[in-house]
């Protein structure tokens, strides 16, 4: 089996894909794409667009589509993409996915074969989601991924990757925000999960049991 380089991971926020992304890239050494991150770090800006998405992730809600698919266009050019990519909660909704896919049919990115290979969705049930979300935090340092009930530090308050001792929680991650979020991921983003079928490119996954078991089952999905 080849190995898939063209990645998409899918599913409800809270569902792994963050976790998982991490794992499928420090294995394979594709590099993991967040969209989230992508968009935080445009919110940290003080122009006006900076202000209205920071706004729209605080309040759990999507971005226009245009900017994302800019954004991902811009990443998928750098250097360090070239071994493939791997995108984590992109695209959102049916808009982004068209968006995509007339990006990856533009000339610059047919040239550096770039279309997608493998669409997974992580299944969890929204109790789950809710119960992963409110507990997660992350190192302020090195960004590392943590959870009061399933990750924590081997030594608690000290960061398992760079010793950091700081460590910080998204603002959205509420029990408000997660629920909003969920209602869009239902009206918006579950539209996309067909599209992709009728390609042949998803798979299911399901994402409730341990971190280990689940990357164990996308290692032999992916083929690495």
């Amino acid at each position: 089996m080849s190995l898939k380089r063209h990645i998409i991971l899918m599913g409800p926020p809270g569902s792994g894909k963050g976790t998982q992304g991490a794992i499928l890239s420090e294995k394979t050494g594709i590099r993991s794409i967040s969209m989230g991150e992508l968009l935080r770090g445009v919110a940290k800006g003080n122009t006006p667009e900076a202000k209205r998405v920071k706004e729209l992730i605080d309040h759990g809600n999507l971005v226009p589509p245009e900017l994302t698919i800019e954004l991902i266009g811009q990443e998928l050019l750098k250097p360090e993409n070239e071994k493939g990519y791997i995108f984590d909660g992109f695209p959102r909704s049916m808009e982004q996915a068209l968006g995509l896919s007339e990006l990856l049919n533009k000339d610059e990115f047919r040239e550096k074969n770039l279309g997608i290979d493998l669409v997974l969705l992580l299944q969890v049930p929204d109790e789950y989601v809710i119960d992963r979300i409110i507990g997660r935090y992350q190192c302020a340092t090195c960004g590392a991924l943590y959870h009061e009930k399933f990750k924590q530090p081997h030594v608690f308050g000290i960061c398992d990757e760079c010793g950091g001792k700081e460590f910080t929680r998204r603002a959205d991650d509420t029990f408000e925000t997660v629920v909003s979020r969920l209602r869009t991921f239902r009206s918006v983003t579950a539209p996309v999960i067909p599209y992709y079928e009728e390609k042949g490119l998803l798979v299911c996954v399901d994402g409730t049991g341990p971190i280990d078991v689940v990357s164990e089952k996308i290692r032999k999905i992916v083929g690495y």
